[in-house]
């Protein structure tokens, strides 16, 4: 059973879910806040917003990741 959890392709598989939610939400949060500031006129203050709360929400979903990973299931 312990062999299960040394596989190489798993740990690309946490690799690659760690990598895309971390890139995917900063750059929802950039495109989101560059649109807001868009919209608003309000040109580098949601973009900072968009970037800082694109990144928390990509480590709570990394950390979510990781936790799921060393329960095993």
């Amino acid at each position: 059973m312990a062999q299960k959890h040394k596989s190489p392709f798993r740990a690309m598989a946490l690799y690659s879910t760690i990598l895309s939610q971390l890139a995917g939400s900063v750059l929802i949060g950039i495109f989101l806040g560059r649109w807001i500031d868009g919209k608003c006129q309000t040109e580098p203050l949601f973009l900072v917003i968009g970037l800082l709360s694109g990144l928390a929400a990509g480590i709570l979903a990394i950390l979510r990741t990781i936790r799921r990973f060393n329960s095993g299931d």
